[in-house]
């Protein structure tokens, strides 16, 4: 009886070991990363949450503006530039939502996109 009840207990220990480690690298790529030209500033999507973060990473007196869109609409406006440190805001992502994040420069150019992405 106790040798059963051990090789349960080692099944089960096996099994829930196998379940994490096959979960945990598919929560990593869920987040989204962009990178404006010349590194003037990024735009991250972080799943846990659902926040889109805007970060101006050069001092040159222009600002990052960063869109979160639908097929047909803008969800979301995050803009950061002439403060210390990145600017967040969060959107609920439902899992049927398909949206992309686009980035532009306050000193113009164009915007960059992401493809269309869903939860």
């Amino acid at each position: 009886m106790a040798k059963n009840f051990r090789r349960i207990a080692v099944a089960g220990a096996t099994m829930t070991a196998v379940l994490a480690l096959s979960a945990t690298p598919a929560l990593a790529d869920t987040d989204r990363h962009l990178t404006y030209p010349d590194g003037k500033g990024t735009m991250t999507y972080f799943d846990d949450g659902d926040m889109f973060q805007v970060c101006d990473t050069k001092a040159d007196g222009h600002g990052m503006t960063g869109v979160v869109e639908s097929m047909n609409r803008t969800l979301l406006t995050v803009d950061d530039g002439g403060d210390a440190g990145c600017d967040k805001k969060g959107y609920n992502v439902g899992s049927l939502d398909s949206i992309r994040m686009g980035l532009s420069w306050e000193g113009g150019g164009g915007t960059i996109y992401t493809g269309y992405f869903h939860e």
